[in-house]
């Protein structure tokens, strides 16, 4: 940088206002690196903070936007807030880029700059420019959120702030008065902050700062603090204490009573036990706070201090050893020295192992072989097109959704009179507009007469652009009259006996007198909660309504184009050949986009007809979270009867789950669960029982997995349970009860365990388990604060849908006369590499190169009645689609390649046209046989298994209840694999999803049903530093699989549930943890185990002396909903 971001003083640093936090982090690690330990402890503990605080992008905003406005000649001399009442930046203004930019900062008086007028930099549009500002050194003070990482720092370490306006310059302290926004410390509205001072810390003077939140970074913390103190040299007595803890209130809260209170005393055990009761005293949070978590937040308020305790104990224990005649400390036990060790920020690394293509395979043909994804670059730089690039059409509209804010109750009235009063709103779309039907009886397109959920759609705004539609919904007035009963959870729709549909069951042997026979019985409950699908691409749909014949061209993202197509056409009762579906790509769907954007299809057609004109339809994604619904919250009971070798007897269990106010997939699900709920166990005796209960939610629908995930989670848990009744270990329960020989399931289909059981030992072998188990114990014997856990798993993943007509597929296949050939099928490009597999079958067939095939899109025009690309059969069946329609064409051109073997495939076509064959071909598999007899409880409801197995090693902090992943091996069944890259992605993609739904991602519902987490803000799912630290995943050596293209198998879901293996990783280390506070290893089992759920679990002294609510005293923030 050639100019200046900061002074160094003395006796502190001055720190621009308008640096980033990125430049920041440059600037106090060069002060660190100059100056003796001792001054350096406040810049420590903030470069601590600034490690986690957001993610690199974001720290580098600020600067990178100031990069763009220079370029576009656009400085601002000064950086202005808006008016408290448009803001929650307090009544000050947040001053321009003192030390941080070239231009001189003039002192002219200025109006506030309205925030619309600011220009946005193009550079990077992910945040708004007041939350750019915040990533500002200044912006992120004067923001004072109660969550700010780095404001209690700051605060402790004596900070003041430098102000300026035209009457001249003032300073400021940064303390707990400014960050609660009290009138008197405050700015006044004509100053701004100019730069930050923080002064050196002092010798015998220690600062740390702590923070927990639910994933390492990009995420708000639940509580942090920053803590200081200052002891009487070579005594240890306190004589100054700060502590400042964010996310336990409102604003700020600073400990001054408490810390006052213990001035004077030594640094000792009991100072820690005095210091701890007085802290809960003042840090005191009510049981219904915003944010939930009171309990967490009230251990980690204690947790913290203890672990600073300790630091400053091993600090003063340092300077002891140059200090011979000093006073005594009191000792660390060496199994707590790594409580003062926090973990790592790292990237992973790992190894890919594929199988070995045939070396008598010819290197023209490409399947078997890791080709790169065909749009995988673009997507990388943006190039790639989706369904909201597509450039605005002429006359287009844009349609805004108008949703419940009731979770149960009549609809009385709407009245949409100001909201069409308003420029630019064209028209109010309601249910009265629809031409043909509604919707199904159970499940309406928009509501009539009554609404189910919060997010129900009622109606939809049509406007001339985005912006004036959405304010048009505000001028909406509808009026409702409550309805009861409202239910929420799975325990009240139980209560009230509400269901979806009957229930569905699997029995075999005779469980009750299996379980009279049995040495031991244990009973238990499993909660998982639901989770969202989270697409990159959130629902959009761009209707373009013809000139003639009532034709209309529909532009969406979607797993399932045709039933898009059939729903437009009984909406607007025209016939389906009037309506064409384009599908270029889709953003993500997991199961999301397979029938919900049939809905708002439906909808925007509906505005497209009445109006006219184009309709663009684009879900914001918190508009996307509310109503679209997700994963199947799950609760399930379990009673297994067991020898005490480990051999399980009896296995009864019984599961429901959230289905929200509509069936939508409910009923599959709840078959998919039971049918997939034994795993890789042969057990005699089984009851498997499940209902979908119906919720005053959004309705629940398709995910990734189709209810194994949730399911299998009760089935592993038992195994854990047994594993602690019998004093054996997890994986040793697991091999005794594994399908060993060929046999058949619980639902009479028979098949061979061979694979499941070479995934199980070469998982084992690969992972080094028996040792590194051994290493696991070891470790947990020397560390009483952390404690590591290692676990296991088996996979038999059943693959496709339950019914034969649900199986099949079509292509079209077209040759032009110079040779190219363009490929068209019924599979959608969802990110997982379809259309690059179908181009490698299409050569493999044809024995031409990929680089001479194309695939444009998927259309209903060209392929019609497609199938959903969902249950990991696009490549399977498409695949055979594609295969006949080339092998139809190849056996046309036969006779000409035989008259003419020498010539080039451009001859073959040329001659193939002159003798007027022709050159396009329809492709058709007419699917695999699968069907379930649900009264008899018995079929052949899936065509093939998919098996695997994983190991995950984790450490967690019992203090804090963060985690580390160590390290994962995963072993994955693909049969002779179509593209060994690609299927290692979807391995390693479904395991993170998994391992999001097991430990981070979680759904908070008010208690009147409202998603609290409706964005990223509040809700986490993984990112890179979220990855294993080793992450491995091989492919076993081929396997035939007759039944499939060429041997292969479908990866898309299978690896969801082996994300599982971080979960019982952590309740391994849990129930390590438990086992030495000789505390009852049968814990509930509830996912996400998130941090919360770590701390709490880990049961302790700090746990125990936290105050305990009523939960019948006061409303709850939130409601769990399984």
């Amino acid at each position: 940088m050639t100019f200046l971001s900061h002074l160094g003083q003395q006796d502190g640093l001055i720190i621009g206002a308008g640096c980033s936090l990125a430049q920041v982090k440059d600037i106090l690690a060069e002060r660190v690196s100059e100056l003796p330990e001792e001054k350096t402890q406040t810049y420590r503990a903030l470069l601590k903070q600034l490690k986690s605080l957001a993610g690199q992008q974001i720290r580098n905003m600020a600067w990178l936007n100031k990069i763009q406005e220079e370029q576009e000649g656009n400085w601002l001399s000064a950086v202005w807030s808006p008016e408290p009442q448009h803001s929650h930046m307090g009544s000050g203004h947040l001053g321009g880029s003192a030390g941080c930019r070239r231009a001189p900062l003039e002192l002219t008086p200025q109006p506030p700059v309205p925030w619309p007028s600011l220009r946005r930099p193009r550079l990077l549009v992910t945040l708004s420019l007041q939350e750019d500002l915040k990533q500002s050194l200044g912006g992120h003070i004067i923001s004072r959120h109660c969550y700010s990482d780095l404001n209690p720092i700051l605060a402790v370490g004596n900070t003041t702030l430098n102000l300026i306006s035209v009457e001249g310059a003032r300073q400021m302290p940064l303390n707990e008065r400014f960050l609660a926004g009290l009138a008197s410390a405050d700015l006044k509205p004509e100053e701004i902050l100019e730069s930050v001072y923080v002064p050196h810390s002092h010798a015998w003077e220690f600062v740390s700062a702590f923070r927990q939140a639910q994933c390492q970074q990009n995420a708000l913390a639940d509580v942090n603090a920053g803590m200081r103190v200052l002891l009487k040299e070579g005594t240890g007595t306190i004589e100054d204490l700060s502590i400042s803890y964010g996310g336990a209130g409102a604003v700020m809260v600073s400990a001054q009573k408490s810390c006052q209170r213990l001035i004077g005393r030594p640094w000792d055990e009991l100072m820690l036990e005095e210091a701890c009761r007085l802290l809960l005293e003042e840090v005191s949070l009510p049981g219904w706070a915003p944010g939930g978590k009171v309990e967490f937040k009230r251990t980690l308020v204690v947790s913290f201090f203890f672990k600073f305790y300790l630091e400053v104990l091993q600090e003063l224990k340092k300077l002891a050893k140059f200090m011979p005649d000093s006073h005594h400390y009191p000792e660390i036990p060496d199994g707590f020295l790594s409580a003062l060790e926090d973990f790592p920020i790292t990237g992973p690394q790992g190894v890919q192992r594929y199988q070995s293509v045939d070396s008598h395979q010819s290197l023209q043909d490409p399947v078997g072989r890791p080709i790169v994804h065909l749009s995988g670059l673009k997507h990388a730089t943006g190039e790639a097109i989706f369904c909201d690039d597509i450039p605005t059409m002429d006359r287009e509209l844009f349609m805004v959704l108008v949703t419940s804010t009731r979770a149960h109750a009549k609809i009385i009235s709407i009245d949409s009179s100001e909201a069409l009063e308003l420029p630019g709103v064209v028209d109010v779309i309601t249910a009265e507009d629809i031409p043909g039907t509604n919707g199904a009886e159970d499940d309406k397109l928009m509501a009539v007469d009554e609404v189910l959920c919060v997010g129900h759609i009622i109606c939809a705004v049509v406007a001339e652009t985005n912006v004036q539609a959405k304010s048009a919904i505000e001028k909406i007035k509808i009026t409702y009259e409550d309805i009861e009963p409202v239910i929420f959870t799975i325990n009240d729709a139980i209560k009230h006996n509400s269901f979806l549909c009957p229930e569905k069951k699997l029995e075999q042997g005779n469980i009750e007198e299996a379980f009279e026979k049995v040495d031991q019985i244990v009973e238990g409950e499993v909660h998982v909660g639901g989770q969202e699908h989270f697409y990159m691409e959130t629902q959009r749909v761009l209707v373009i309504p013809k000139a003639e014949d009532k034709e209309l061209d529909i532009y969406v993202s979607t797993q399932d184009p045709s039933h898009v197509q059939k729903t437009v056409s009984s909406t607007l009762s025209i016939p389906i050949n009037r309506i064409t579906c384009h599908v270029k790509r889709v953003g993500g769907g997991f199961g999301g986009k397979v029938g919900r954007p049939a809905v708002f299809g439906a909808i925007a057609a509906v505005g497209a007809i009445k109006t006219g004109r184009p309709i663009r339809l684009v879900l914001d994604r918190e508009d996307d979270m509310l109503i679209t619904g997700g994963r199947h919250p799950l609760f399930g009971k379990y009673k297994v009867g067991f020898m005490n070798n480990g051999r399980i007897k009896a296995l009864d269990i019984e599961c429901f789950i959230n289905g929200g106010c509509m069936l939508d997939d409910s009923e599959q699900v709840t078959e998919f669960l039971i049918l997939k709920l034994e795993n890789a166990y042969k057990i005699r005796n089984l009851r498997f029982r499940g209902r979908a209960c119906m919720t005053n939610l959004p309705s629940n629908t398709a995910f990734r997995g189709f209810g194994f995930p949730q399911g299998t989670l009760i089935t592993e848990s038992c195994i854990t349970a047994v594993a602690a009744k019998c004093g054996l270990l997890p994986e040793k329960i697991r091999e005794k009860n594994m399908y060993k020989t060929v046999d058949k399931t619980i639902y009479k289909q028979a098949f061979s365990p061979e694979t499941l059981i070479r995934c199980w030992n070469e998982c084992l072998d690969k992972s080094s388990f028996h040792s590194r188990r051994m290493q696991v114990e070891e470790f947990n014997k020397k560390n009483y604060w952390k404690k590591k856990g290692i676990a296991i798993v088996p996979m038999k993943f059943s693959v496709g849908f339950a019914a034969t007509s649900y199986h099949q597929a079509a292509a079209l296949v077209h040759i032009y006369t110079d040779g190219s050939v363009l490929v068209t099928h019924g599979g959608n490009e969802l990110g997982q590499g379809i259309h690059t597999k179908m181009l490698q079958v299409a050569s493999r067939e044809l024995k031409i190169p990929m680089s001479s095939m194309h695939i444009c899109e998927t259309s209903t025009a060209t392929v019609p009645n497609t199938i959903a690309t969902a249950a990991s059969i696009g490549s399977d069946v498409n695949g055979r689609a594609v295969q006949n329609a080339c092998q139809i064409l190849l056996k046309r051109l036969e006779p000409i390649i035989k008259k003419n073997p020498e010539g080039t495939w451009e001859d073959w076509i040329e001659a193939a046209f002159e003798q007027r064959i022709s050159l396009s071909a329809t492709g058709y598999f007419r699917g695999y046989k699968a069907f379930m007899d649900w009264e008899k409880g018995e079929g052949d409801p899936f065509p093939y298994y998919v098996y695997g197995a994983a190991c995950s090693e984790i450490e967690i902090d019992c203090l804090t209840g963060a985690h580390k992943k160590i390290r994962t091996d995963i072993i994955m069944d693909a049969g002779c694999s179509l593209n060994p890259a690609i299927d290692i992605g979807q391995v390693e993609g479904s395991f993170i999803q998994g391992m999001g739904l097991y430990t981070t991602e979680e759904l908070k519902y008010s208690p009147e049903g409202v998603l609290y987490s409706r964005g990223p803000d509040e809700y986490k799912i993984p990112t890179i530093t979220d990855i294993p630290e080793e992450f491995n995943v091989s492919l076993l050596p081929s396997s035939q699989t007759p039944l499939t293209i060429y041997s292969s198998k479908g990866l898309g879901e299978s690896g969801m549930f082996l994300g599982s293996s971080v979960f019982f990783a952590i309740t391994d280390a849990v129930a390590a943890a438990r086992r030495e506070r000789d505390i009852a290893e049968d814990f509930t089992v509830k996912s996400p185990a998130t941090p919360e759920w770590i701390r709490m679990a880990c049961a302790d002294r700090f746990t125990e002396m936290i105050p305990r609510d009523d939960l019948r005293t006061f409303k709850p923030w939130s409601i769990p909903i399984a």
